[in-house]
């Protein structure tokens, strides 16, 4: 589990990835359109971890902070629409909560997720 420390004249904070992924995570699905997460392609590290950790991939060092969002998208949802707002959202989610600046939100759409009636289905 990678950490990301904060020092201070107080002490030190450390967040680790996995959190600023949960951050990221539950950003990217407030927004319309957005479906659910998906899982990002298989690393060593995406084998252990919570569902947050295994559709959010954090790239963080001193100077800056990438991420990676996988997400799956509603079927009639405008992809050039809800990828911004992702974009947006999961920025100012994990700059605000964090304190750390972020430099870029790559997301990935893995898939369009078409739901029956849910009603017709009980």
């Amino acid at each position: 589990m990678q950490e990301k420390r904060n020092k201070s004249s107080e002490g030190s904070c450390i967040i680790s990835e996995e959190v600023i992924a949960s951050i990221a995570s539950s950003a990217a699905l407030e927004v319309p359109g957005v479906a659910g997460m998906a899982q990002k392609p298989a690393d060593i590290r995406g084998l252990i971890g919570n569902a947050a950790a295994r559709a959010v991939r954090v790239f963080s060092n001193e100077s800056e902070t990438v991420l990676d969002v996988y997400i799956n998208v509603g079927l009639g949802a405008r992809i050039p629409d809800v990828a911004p707002a992702v974009q947006h959202n999961v920025k100012v989610a994990v700059q605000s909560m964090t304190g750390k600046p972020v430099n870029k939100v790559n997301v990935h759409i893995a898939g369009v997720v078409i739901e029956e009636n849910k009603e017709a289905s009980v």
